[in-house]
């Protein structure tokens, strides 16, 4: 999964389109090392483990979770993976691009 979405957060650079992982493996510094060496270059949130707030909130019981929001923050997709994700994303990109 992860080279897939490091090939998109690249190949959507110029889009309307952020990747977010919320990361619950351990305090900031861990977390710091584990982005450096698998050079995740995407915003994250720290929960520090699955019990964590972020995880609790947004009933999230399996690691990965995935939602695919629209641009009005309304999630439209749970638990797709690659070229699924991919998928849900370019249509939301192409609905808004219609706008």
């Amino acid at each position: 999964m992860l080279p897939h979405e490091k090939t998109l957060v690249k190949r959507l650079a110029d889009k309307p389109f952020a990747l977010i992982g919320i990361n619950s493996d351990g305090p900031v510094e861990k977390v710091k090392e584990i982005l450096a060496r698998e050079q995740i270059t995407w915003r994250q949130a720290v929960d520090e483990s699955t019990d964590g707030p972020l995880a609790t909130k947004w009933n999230v019981s399996g690691w990965p979770t995935i939602y695919v929001l629209d641009e009005k923050g309304v999630i439209r997709y749970r638990d797709v993976r690659d070229q699924e994700m991919e998928d849900a994303v370019m249509t939301l990109l192409a609905a808004g691009s219609k706008k």
